[in-house]
């Protein structure tokens, strides 16, 4: 039996075609997704009287600082720009997959499950013939960025094919027009292109999935190992969030709950990352910093949340997250009255609009986020309250695996 462990710090490139490195820019045509001032390659931002001016260490590609719950986006920088996004991508995986699988079911792991799994990909260490739930299966995706585990899941919603056009459909429908999904995984390949924009949008859309927050927010859980019964043993694996965990020379972040960190050779480092302070919850997006350094994408995003929180009562918003189609009402059918909507987040046609399809985490309850007149907005649940609840303590358990690619 084989067991797909990562290839110790490798990952090997894809070259991709000419034509992916001119692919940066947004489709043409059509008014800007979230407002006109997040078009172009520049930096938006409206600093109000005693606004704190942005972090000056900022070097990534493109970065956004949105407010989770009202949808403004409070600054951003080259917001649209179509960049490769590694395993951020897997937020939308999750947000595509999660209301369908659910979660107590079992899995056996088939070698044909895997063939187009990309070389040296992370794994959380799926093997081959033993059995495992989708819990599990996600735990894997979100802590480890187990490629393996995304394809495990993959071979239960009808295979590659069918879950990239779900995955493209679900862009498609939240708005997220920068987005094309190639591999489920986030995995290099041509033609395969996000923005911090629509990762900002993914997050924001997985966040009301009660599972969905519940892993994200997990700094450590065991997984399975090899063979059945009672007597298989499992081991540890560490979320790779380190906003979450910290790492040698970088703090946790006060209020961190989530979201999912990326790299591969073609996007760099990538992260998006979701945080509570003060009643607030702030999202953040940082895409491939100048800095080799592996920690330099976590630096730029706490920096840009630090900001966030100094500035967001005194700065104009120079954007927002729009809200998905299928929760907007059909041309010319507004909602209390018959105004029709405009597709922002902060109107009251908001209130009472429909989760996702089949989307358990939209109901009503303590962890849930409702969508209500201000936005989405995040109740007093257990996932964004996990860290006062659960402070990390001060050493973590050692991995008792193989470190993969820093993913």
């Amino acid at each position: 039996m084989s067991v797909r462990l990562a290839v110790l710090g490798l990952l090997t490139p894809t070259l991709l075609a000419p034509a992916l490195a001119a692919a940066d820019e947004p489709p043409a045509g059509g008014a800007v997704v979230g407002g006109p001032e997040l078009a172009g390659s520049g930096t938006a931002v409206h600093l109000g009287e005693g606004a704190p001016a942005l972090p000056e260490e900022l070097t990534a590609k493109s970065w956004v600082v949105a407010d989770a719950e009202n949808g403004e986006v409070l600054a951003a920088h080259a917001a649209h720009r179509r960049l490769p996004p590694a395993s951020t991508i897997k937020m939308l995986f999750a947000d595509t997959l999660l209301p369908q699988l659910d979660r107590e079911a079992t899995y056996l792991a088939e070698p044909e499950h895997f063939t187009e799994l990309g070389p040296g990909s992370s794994a959380v260490g799926v093997a081959d013939g033993s059995t495992y739930t989708v819990e599990d299966l996600w735990r894997g995706v979100f802590l480890a960025s187990g490629n393996d585990a995304v394809y495990a899941l993959t071979s239960m919603n009808g295979g590659k094919e069918a879950t990239v056009a779900e995955m493209n459909a679900r862009a498609a429908d939240l708005q997220a027009n920068d987005t094309h999904v190639v591999n489920p995984d986030g995995y290099d390949a041509d033609g395969q292109l996000s923005s911090a924009y629509d990762l900002t949008l993914f997050a924001r859309a997985g966040l009301r999935h009660e599972d969905f927050r519940e892993y994200a927010a997990t700094p450590s859980a065991d997984f399975p190992g090899e063979g059945e019964g009672e007597d298989r043993e499992t081991f540890e694996v560490q979320n790779t969030n380190r906003l979450l965990v910290g790492a040698p020379g970088l703090d946790p972040f006060p209020g961190i709950a989530g979201v999912k960190n990326g790299y591969t050779t073609e996007a760099g480092y990538t992260f998006t990352g979701v945080a509570e302070r003060d009643d607030r919850v702030l999202l953040v997006t940082v895409m491939d910093p100048a800095d080799d350094d592996s920690l330099a994408v976590y630096r730029e995003a706490a920096a840009l949340l630090e900001w966030g929180f100094a500035a967001a009562d005194s700065v104009e918003p120079v954007g927002e997250l729009v809200r998905p189609l299928s929760e907007m009402p059909p041309a010319g059918e507004g909602e209390a009255g018959g105004a029709v909507s405009d597709g922002k987040n902060a109107d009251a046609s908001l209130g009472g609009a429909a989760g996702p399809a089949g989307d358990s985490g939209s109901a009503s309850g303590p962890l849930v986020l409702a969508v209500t007149a201000g936005g989405l907005a995040v109740l007093a649940g257990a996932a964004y309250l996990y860290h006062r609840r659960h402070p990390l303590p001060v050493s973590l358990p050692a991995r008792r695996r193989r470190d993969g690619p820093r993913d």
